[in-house]
C-alpha cells in the first residue's frame, strides 16, 4: 500500500499521525521548527490524505497500529518519538501498548478514548448498516459540511484561515476517504474495549498528554482519566484551544513539546557539532 509523507531534518525520529479526515498537512505549522534538530516524519495514514485508499481494507485500530508499524519498518525507523492526534493518537497509543520497545516517548494530542462520551449519537448512527452507502457520496459533495466539522475543532474561530479549509478539504473528494472512516465508525465500540485491554502495555512509556480547554470533539475529563491509567504521563490542558492545538496554538505546543522531548529523548549530537 503507498503512503504519502513527509520526511525533514536530521536526528532522533519523530513521527506525526494525524486524526481521521485529517492528514500530514495537519502538521504544517510545527513540522519546520521540529525537525531543526530532529528527523520528522508526516505521512497520511492508508486510507487518508493522499495515500492509497482501498474501499475493503480492515479499518479496525489494531490494523491501523499494524500499518503504522509497517511504515515505521520500511522507512527505517527503530525507535521514535511519536506524537499523534485525536484517532491518530488512539492509534500511536495502541502501537505504543503493543510494541513499547519500538517506541521513546509518546505524545498524545486529544486522543479518542473509551472514557469521552461526547459524539456517541454521531458514532452510532455512522454505524448504522445504511451510512456506509449513503454518507460517503453524500459528505464529498457538500463542502459546507467539510468547513463545520473543522470550525468545531476549534477553540477560537477567528483562528480559522481560509487556507486551512482549504486544504482538509482537497483530499475529501477521493472515492474512499469517507468510506474508510465510516468503517472505522462502525468498529468504534469494539475497538475503545480493545485499546483498554492492550492499555497497560503503554503504562510505562513516558507520555506528554496535551488537551484544548475548549475540544468539542473529545472530552476533556476523559483526559484525567487516560492520565491515571498511564502512569509515567504529565497532562497539560491548554486554555482557549479546540481540538487541533498545533494549528490554533503552534508556538505554545512546540514549547511544551520540544520541552518533554529534550527532557525524555535528548537530541543527539551529529558531526561534533
Amino acid at each position: 500500500m503507498k503512503v504519502q509523507f513527509d520526511r525533514r531534518g536530521r536526528g532522533p525520529a519523530v513521527v506525526l499521525v494525524h486524526g481521521l479526515l485529517g492528514y500530514s498537512f495537519s502538521w504544517r505549522h510545527v513540522l519546520a521548527p521540529l525537525s531543526e534538530e530532529r528527523e520528522v516524519f508526516a505521512l497520511d495514514m492508508p486510507g487518508s490524505g493522499f495515500s492509497e485508499c482501498h474501499e475493503t481494507s480492515d479499518a479496525h485500530l489494531s490494523q491501523a497500529a499494524g500499518r503504522l508499524l509497517k511504515f515505521l519498518d520500511v522507512v527505517g525507523i527503530g525507535s521514535c518519538d511519536l506524537v499523534g492526534s485525536s484517532y491518530g493518537g488512539t492509534t500511536a497509543l495502541y502501537l505504543t501498548a503493543t510494541h513499547p520497545a519500538r517506541i521513546r516517548t509518546l505524545t498524545l494530542v486529544s486522543p479518542a478514548n473509551p472514557w469521552s462520551r461526547i459524539g456517541r449519537k454521531r458514532l452510532a448512527l455512522l454505524g448504522l448498516p445504511f451510512a456506509g452507502l449513503l454518507f460517503p457520496p453524500f459528505a464529498r459533495r457538500i463542502p459546507a459540511l467539510h468547513r463545520l466539522s473543522i470550525r468545531r475543532m476549534y477553540g477560537d474561530q477567528r483562528r480559522l484561515s481560509a487556507e486551512t479549509l482549504r486544504g482538509y478539504s482537497l483530499p475529501l473528494v477521493r472515492k474512499g476517504v469517507f468510506e474508510h472512516a465510516v468503517r472505522i465508525a462502525h468498529n468504534w465500540h469494539s475497538d475503545m474495549a480493545d485499546l483498554q485491554r492492550v492499555l497497560a502495555g503503554a503504562a510505562e512509556t513516558p507520555t506528554l498528554i496535551l488537551w484544548g480547554s475548549k475540544d468539542r470533539l473529545v472530552e476533556l475529563a476523559s483526559a484525567q482519566v487516560l492520565n491515571r491509567q498511564l502512569k509515567n504521563s504529565r497532562l497539560a490542558v491548554m486554555d482557549g484551544a479546540g481540538h487541533l492545538p498545533y494549528e490554533e496554538c503552534p508556538g505554545d505546543f512546540l514549547a511544551l513539546v520540544n520541552a518533554f522531548l529534550a527532557e525524555h529523548s535528548p537530541v543527539r549530537v551529529l558531526d561534533g557539532k
